[in-house]
């Protein structure tokens, strides 16, 4: 699916997969956030996505008014929940909003998991 945006120079269509990436390259520069996983994991057992797998951690939505993300995270054991969530959604909007040129209605950060150093 893509999200097409008309002008007066023409249309561009971009595709949900494009903004997953940036999403999730975003959120993955942010302190606490130990990387992305898919939605759900099933067991309890919440498995890490490396490289090119990130925007598999990632769902886009879009109406009307704008698109929503949901990000699927494992955090860092000892971080501070609410600052680490609240940095991660900012710096997502901010570099969706400014790469794509869209307007983000929502950003929803869904913890899957917590990862203990070892």
């Amino acid at each position: 699916m893509s999200i097409k945006i008309i002008n007066n120079y023409g249309d561009i269509s971009i595709k949900n997969d494009v903004i997953a990436t940036i999403a999730a390259v975003s959120a993955m520069e942010c302190y606490g956030l130990v990387g992305m996983t898919y939605k759900s994991a099933k067991n309890g057992i919440a498995k890490l996505l490396k490289g090119e797998h990130l925007s598999k951690g990632v769902e886009i939505t879009s109406d009307d008014l704008g698109i929503s993300i949901n990000l699927f995270v494992i955090v860092q054991f000892g971080t501070k929940l609410s600052v680490v969530a609240e940095n991660i959604i900012e710096k997502v909007k901010y570099n969706v909003e400014t790469q794509t040129g869209l307007n983000v209605v929502e950003v929803n950060l869904n913890i899957e998991g917590v990862k203990v150093q070892e």
